[in-house]
């Protein structure tokens, strides 16, 4: 019972470390699918977060009962070997993509927080990424169990924070964009998370390991959000800054302002490692990737870093969340196969 326990509060901590990331972190990402909305914006969020938890959950539990070594597997299962290669090279390219905006994004946290030079964060993140996953799956777990409980706690201080902040509180919009933002959000998170989900669920002892894992996971995720989301919408021009949280939290003090960049940092850094593990896994077809593939993958995701963390976000991530959906309503639609 105790070691099921410890099993499903990796799990959660490990799905919710994988898909909170750049974007996610500096707040640039919920105010361009929520925030901006105003208070409807938690209608968006609350949809979103039901998906975190029914396709997160089936996702895994899908990879458990197939046997699947990567997502290349699950999108064969969900559309057929033909159509799944397909899917599958998309999907590599998002993952390349949203990788290189992860390194951005460590890249502005230094430049914008720390008043450091920008490549040293960039640099420093490569190393420790390099360090992380080399150790497989065991070094995904050991990262997310510790920093995942410091996000947790950091959304509690933002909550009882924001409302010292200013009254401005978003622009109103049809509920048509917002439905729609929440259905293209959940898709690209949930899609691109399979890199982290599927070898997650696979290796899972059990089944009640996986569906309280997600549920957890996909609960922990949506409180995040939630609290982030009624932080912003209290900003005038949030969707002018590269760091939208950062001026949540300048409001607070200095202590919670180191609080947050390590945080912040913390954050992006798991969701990075999750990534690099999942092409890697993919590109060495073993559960342990291979050293130089690994190397490989962090230098071409180097260069594209070099495009800008705001140019990446504001055009990236709302293309792979309307690319994802496909994905997510098979994941939808499909039945599951029969337990083993």
């Amino acid at each position: 019972m105790v070691r099921d326990l410890k099993a499903i509060l990796q799990v959660a901590a490990t799905y919710i470390g994988t898909i909170v990331g750049a974007g996610f972190a500096t707040g640039k990402e919920v105010v361009q699918f929520f925030s901006q909305y105003g208070m409807i914006g938690l209608l968006g969020i609350l949809i979103s977060g039901y998906l975190f938890v029914w396709i997160g959950m089936k996702s895994m539990l899908i990879a458990k009962r197939i046997d699947a070594n990567s997502y290349q597997e699950v999108n064969e299962f969900l559309f057929g070997e033909k159509i799944g290669r397909w899917i599958n090279a998309v999907l590599l390219i998002m993952l390349f993509g949203v990788t290189s905006v992860m390194l951005s994004g460590t890249g502005a946290v230094f430049s914008e927080q720390l008043g450091l030079p920008a490549q040293l964060g960039i640099w420093l993140t490569l190393v420790l990424c390099y360090i992380a996953v080399i150790r497989g799956m065991r070094g995904l777990l050991l990262v997310n169990s510790i920093i995942v409980p410091l996000m947790l706690l950091f959304s509690l201080i933002v909550i009882t924070a924001f409302p010292e902040a200013s009254g401005y509180y978003g622009e109103s919009s049809n509920i048509g964009k917002v439905l729609l933002s929440a259905l293209a959000y959940a898709a690209y998170n949930l899609v691109l998370g399979q890199a982290v989900l599927v070898p997650l669920g696979r290796d899972s002892a059990n089944e009640r390991i996986i569906k309280w894992g997600g549920f957890l996971g996909g609960f922990g995720l949506t409180f995040i959000l939630i609290t982030s989301h009624f932080a912003l919408i209290t900003i005038p021009n949030m969707t002018s800054y590269s760091i939208p949280m950062g001026e949540i939290i300048k409001l607070i003090g200095t202590v919670v302002h180191l609080l947050f960049v390590l945080v912040i940092y913390s954050e992006i850094y798991t969701t990075l490692i999750g990534n690099v593990y999942g092409i890697a896994r993919k590109l060495s077809f073993s559960e342990t990737p291979k050293k130089a593939v690994i190397l490989s993958i962090l230098l071409v995701c180097y260069f594209i870093s070099l495009i800008g963390f705001d140019s990446l976000v504001k055009y990236l991530y709302p293309l792979f969340g309307y690319m994802g959906c496909v994905v997510l309503l098979a994941f939808m639609f499909k039945k599951m196969p029969v337990a083993r």
